[in-house]
């Protein structure tokens, strides 16, 4: 995850934190998507790392597809 996205992610869980007008629960709920949504873009960046490693062919598509 780009470091501009990982401080979009802190800002966002600071302010749900913040926040009066959710409860606790919708707080909680709310924390959890936004960190499996970072293991998920983690998961994502680490395929197509591997991904790339395998030829120079597939890495050159990925490019391409703006993937890297």
């Amino acid at each position: 995850m780009s470091s501009s996205n990982l401080k979009h992610l802190e800002r966002i869980k600071e302010n749900i934190d913040k926040s009066d007008a959710l409860t606790e629960e919708e707080k909680s709920d709310s924390m959890k998507r936004i960190e499996e949504w970072y293991r998920e873009d983690l998961a994502w960046g680490t395929f197509i790392e591997k991904l790339s490693e395998l030829s120079p062919t597939i890495k050159g598509l990925l490019a391409e597809l703006g993937l890297l």
